[in-house]
């Protein structure tokens, strides 16, 4: 409730120091895990929000800021409090060099990654252990929206082959890069590239007035793989997590469009999502018919890779 207690009045310098506190060491220290993710960390509790230095962002909000409001937000603190304990934290936490914050805001831009001579890890992942229809793997590698990279480690010199989901706006410019990487074992590197516009994440167009909404790619291809009577009139976007924008830019663009699929993980973050993004479309000017279907397990991968034959069958198959 509301306490009479003394009202501090911070200056706009404390402020800015306040705001330099680096997240990473305070949520580490706090006994917070966090998970690489590009050049950011995601939180263990909370994967949809992402931290770099003093800077955080709510993929699921679609808001983010600095370390004053993240506390506000994380610890559920009032400015005064969390003015206090962010001011007593800087003399032990290393701040954030003040030109990170400016660094940030210049867009950098997008590198689309070198291809590799064949296909065959990206082929073996996808269709070996992911179990996905070759059809409709060869499908949208023809289109251009899947590849396997080679690229070149500044550190090591040694090349990585990651598969590559293409995002490209609808005049056909790639203008989204997912990675994913492609070895047995070991942590694997996954995460958007830098300079990506949210807005064109990897996602393909049909004719049709029906979109399928899902998370990620490999969701979006494995029910494709298990659905795939007539798929190609209609369409999918995978919103590469639980963030609404490509939705919102594919409805503003096709005013044909009238029914709305959400195919989002069946687990409380799905769920959650599916509600708040069924509420974003219903507020749009335009009337929306809004569906659900969802994964039997936590999402369609699995539900493919339960129906799946065991993959020596798959392997003898092949040879043939």
């Amino acid at each position: 409730g509301f306490s009479m207690g003394k009202y501090v009045h911070y200056t706009q310098e404390e402020k800015e120091r306040a705001n330099r506190v680096n997240l990473e060491e305070l949520l580490l220290r706090s006994g917070e895990e966090l998970l690489p993710s590009g050049r950011e960390k995601r939180l263990g509790s909370n994967h949809s929000i992402t931290i770099r230095g003093n800077c955080w962002y709510d993929h699921a909000e679609e808001k983010g800021g600095l370390a004053i409001d993240f506390v506000k937000m994380y610890y559920g603190k009032t400015f005064s409090e969390a003015m206090a304990f962010l001011l007593s934290e800087e003399g032990v936490l290393p701040a954030v060099a003040v030109d990170t914050l400016t660094e940030q805001k210049e867009k950098k831009p997008l590198e689309v990654p070198p291809k590799s001579r064949d296909m065959k890890r990206l082929y073996a992942y996808l269709i070996k252990k992911r179990k996905l229809d070759v059809k409709i793997v060869n499908h949208f590698v023809r289109i251009g929206l899947l590849y396997e990279s080679s690229e070149q480690s500044k550190k090591t010199g040694k090349f990585y082959h990651n598969a590559i989901f293409v995002g490209k706006d609808a005049a056909g410019t790639i203008q989204h890069i997912h990675k994913k990487g492609l070895y047995s074992g070991g942590k694997n590197f996954k995460g958007n590239q830098e300079g990506n516009n949210p807005a064109y994440s990897f996602q393909y167009r049909g004719r049709s007035d029906k979109v399928y909404v899902f998370e990620a790619p490999v969701d979006l291809l494995s029910y494709l793989s298990m659905y795939p009577q007539k798929w190609q009139q209609h369409s999918y976007i995978a919103l590469m997590g639980v963030g609404g924008k490509a939705l919102m830019q594919f409805l503003e663009e096709r005013p044909d469009v009238a029914t709305v699929v959400f195919a989002l993980d069946n687990d409380p973050a799905g769920q959650k999502a599916i509600a708040r993004l069924a509420e974003q479309v219903t507020n749009l000017p335009q009337d929306y018919q809004i569906q659900v279907e969802q994964s039997i397990l936590k999402d369609w991968n699995e539900d493919l890779q339960a129906i799946s034959e065991p993959e020596q069958n798959v392997e003898v198959r092949m040879a043939m």
